[in-house]
């Protein structure tokens, strides 16, 4: 294969565009479902390293420690769990891709089981932040809906919903990993020709506005805190009140601040402590995949304008792999 370390490295600087926000492909496609498409995008190019590595152990693991770098240096105000959960790919990728082809079930067993953690961690959240409480509530308007309609049940509906949302991200996942396997097989039978592409300086710096995190935490917490007050007030009888709504209120308000001003704070330090003592290690590395960012998100676009005469699923499986394989095969107007 023509200069795997070259491939490598850039496929890590597009991992850590992908995982840093700064545009690339959620910018293009501007869609509401941020967390499946770049864990989806994080699995392809976890994927494609063990395809190219010859030691994929040592490979994903350097990879994902200078990822982890570039995205505390571009996004220093990303909680601890989106570390955890690009550990937790990145980790599981390493094991299965240093144990098994990819070949085979590999990738579909890689992205059912890293979109059920996504999953299973949101679950523990909720719990956690809003106890039992939040699953009465679902019940209590499980229980009114099936009074309205006539409909009995001895299923709870709070079963029902996390069985679906589980089952859901499971299948996606195997679809993923399906999808992931064939974008592969896509880019290993194009010829490996170098890729120039004339980039306009005036775009190199242009950076994707986002919302604060900590912003869209707010709006789901009052939004969730409402829904659950609604379902004990008026649908909750004489057995739930404002009594109870008020509990929630300050039992998921006290959590979060413990959480965002005390506990992940402290974890996020112990982190970056560590990605600190790794960073003059990787240091090249890390300016040489930042350097390509402009470039990449520039290739991106221009890969999808180029796509545009395929429809549907097929133009998104190509544009996938035309732009990976546009970006790893790319030459800098200084090469």
């Amino acid at each position: 294969m023509k200069n795997n370390k070259s491939i490598i490295e850039k496929l890590i600087a597009l991992w850590a565009l992908n995982e840093s926000g700064l545009g690339g492909f959620l910018h293009v496609f501007n869609s509401p479902f941020t967390g499946l498409i770049v864990g989806g995008v994080s699995i392809l190019l976890i994927s494609l390293i063990a395809y190219y590595a010859e030691n994929k152990w040592q490979a994903i693991l350097k990879a994902l420690v200078i990822v982890l770098i570039i995205k505390m240096a571009v996004s220093p105000y990303s909680p601890f769990g989106a570390y955890v959960a690009v550990s937790f790919q990145a980790v599981l990728g390493a094991i299965l891709f240093s144990n098994f082809s990819w070949k085979g079930a590999t990738i579909m067993v890689l992205g059912m089981v890293t979109f059920l953690e996504s999953a299973l961690q949101k679950l523990l959240i909720l719990t956690i932040v809003y106890g039992t409480n939040l699953w009465e509530a679902i019940d209590i308007y499980g229980a009114w809906v099936q009074k309205k309609l006539d409909f009995v049940s001895e299923t709870s509906t709070t079963s029902v919903l996390v069985t679906t949302y589980l089952l859901v991200y499971g299948i996606c996942g195997i679809l993923a990993g399906i999808f992931i396997k064939n974008t592969i097989k896509i880019i290993s039978n194009k010829p490996e020709t170098d890729f120039y592409l004339h980039l306009e300086t005036d775009k190199l710096d242009k950076k994707t506005k986002k919302v604060a995190f900590r912003t869209k935490v707010i709006w789901v917490w009052l939004g969730t805190v409402a829904v659950m007050v609604l379902a004990f007030s008026i649908f909750g009888g004489p057995l739930f009140g404002w009594q109870k709504a008020i509990y929630i209120v300050l039992r998921s308000f006290l959590i979060l601040m413990l959480w965002y001003l005390v506990i992940g704070p402290f974890l996020l330090k112990l982190v970056q402590k560590y990605l600190r003592k790794k960073e003059s290690k990787y240091q090249e590395d890390i300016a040489n995949a930042m350097d390509l960012f402009p470039y990449f998100r520039q290739i991106i676009a221009f890969t999808w304008k180029d796509t545009k005469h395929l429809k549907g699923y097929t133009r998104f499986q190509y544009f996938m792999a035309n732009s990976i394989s546009n970006c790893i095969h790319f030459k800098v107007p200084s090469e």
